[in-house]
């Protein structure tokens, strides 16, 4: 970790929704889900919040051998954002404790907000966290 990894630290993030990356599209073998309206699904929306938070920090870290993952994700959805609009991630680095950094959040599309809250993140080495992967997969 590089010397400026400090609590401060703002991105933006814009994202033009696909028709891919709507509920129908989240877990396509899921019948329920076929169902349902074709909006930016919550599981493609937190992996935006995470993406935004990664540029945001990389240029801060020993980039690619130090990564980070994501530990803790506390958001709301409160609005459907359908394919077509912009989806506009805003994060801000609160705390950075040791490896732990936390991050604020809000997403918003053209109508307004679609989400706010806390997202956790832990810094890596990369090599060692999949020295541990393929461990656990031998174990399996």
């Amino acid at each position: 970790m590089k010397s400026t990894l400090q609590a401060g630290i703002a991105h933006r993030f814009d994202y033009r929704v696909p028709e891919d990356k709507t509920v129908p599209n989240l877990y396509p073998e899921s019948p329920e889900f076929q169902r349902m309206p074709r909006v930016l699904a919550t599981g493609f929306l937190v992996g935006l919040i995470e993406w935004t938070c990664i540029q945001a920090v990389n240029p801060h870290l020993e980039w690619p051998e130090e990564q980070t993952v994501g530990i803790g994700v506390n958001v709301t959805h409160t609005a459907p954002t359908p394919p077509g609009m912009v989806a506009t991630v805003r994060v801000k680095l609160e705390g950075v404790d040791g490896k732990k950094l936390t991050f604020s959040v809000i997403a918003e599309d053209e109508r307004g907000t679609i989400s706010q809250g806390t997202h956790e993140r832990f810094v890596i080495n990369a090599a060692r966290f999949n020295e541990k992967v393929g461990r656990r997969s031998a174990e399996g």
